[in-house]
């Protein structure tokens, strides 16, 4: 089986993008597994900070493995949205194979330090993990949203700035950067999220020279995420739209099902409702 690194790769060629889905449980990974499966793609399994804790950092790792041996298949873990090194460390000891150091809250220079700090230790730990830094602010929390998050500017100059992003790979050493491009964290309540600027994607691709990474996707619509791709994106992010389905079909489920008490049973529909999510956006970022 190839490496994370080298479907990443070879998605870099083809212009198309591996899909990045956070579980937070079993039944989301079953439904983002089934639906990779039944592509014949790659996946990535995100767990951010808060996703971990709730599962176990090692029986997250644990589990992606399982399915990774038992299937053969690419199936990758990721540890997303990483706020000290000693959650990156942790993450890495855990035997994940990604993890994003997120210091979007520190100054550029205290983020350079610590992203260096990290992508030293997991190489010296793995040399084939992917460590991924995020650059430019776009919100911290994966939900629905009544607005842009506070804190989030998507005007143009508040935008990552190609300059910076290049200065950043070149001292740290990341192997992919996540850039604010117009993109935020969640999706909006009312609508479609605001459009991606694709022209400041394709400058901060040209500066950088490594795989870029779109965070914050749900929301977005299909045109720019396409557009985004071809720009330069080679993993796109989803998390809160899977959320959204499985709340809606658990909920429906059990109001239709008031006496049944079996969680696999009751269950069902949640699972295939995130695999309906997971299936149209593989399909949208491998152009099927």
């Amino acid at each position: 089986m190839k490496t994370l690194r080298e479907y990443i790769k070879e998605a870099e060629q083809k212009g198309t993008a591996i899909g990045h889905f956070n579980i937070s449980n079993l039944e989301a990974l079953r439904g983002i597994f089934n639906a990779a499966k039944s592509l014949d793609l790659p996946v990535i399994i995100g767990t951010a900070e808060g996703e971990r804790n709730f599962i176990g950092v090692r029986q997250a790792a644990a589990l992606v493995k399982s399915l990774r041996e038992e299937y053969n298949y690419p199936i990758f873990l990721n540890a997303d949205h990483t706020y000290s090194f000693d959650k990156v460390k942790e993450a890495v000891d855990a035997g994940y194979d990604a993890v994003i150091f997120d210091a979007t809250g520190m100054s550029f220079e205290e983020n350079i330090k610590i992203t260096k700090q990290c992508v030293e230790y997991a190489k010296s730990v793995n040399p084939n993990i992917i460590v991924e830094s995020e650059l430019g602010f776009i919100g911290s929390s994966s939900k629905v949203l009544e607005g842009i998050p506070e804190g989030v500017k998507i005007t143009e100059e508040f935008l990552t700035k190609p300059e910076e992003a290049k200065k950043f790979v070149e001292e740290t050493g990341v192997d992919m950067i996540a850039p604010a491009v117009g993109n935020i964290h969640g999706m909006l309540k009312g609508g479609k999220d605001p459009a991606l600027n694709i022209k400041r994607i394709a400058e901060i691709k040209k500066a950088v020279g490594i795989p870029m990474v779109l965070h914050g996707a749900s929301g977005n619509s299909p045109e720019d995420i396409k557009a985004a791709i071809a720009a330069g994106m080679s993993i796109v992010h989803i998390n809160t739209e899977i959320r959204v389905a499985y709340r809606k079909a658990l909920v429906k489920s059990l109001q239709e099902n008031p006496e049944e008490v079996a969680p696999y049973k009751y269950s069902k529909d949640a699972v295939k409702a995130v695999c309906d999510v997971v299936t149209a956006k593989l399909k949208l970022f491998s152009n099927l």
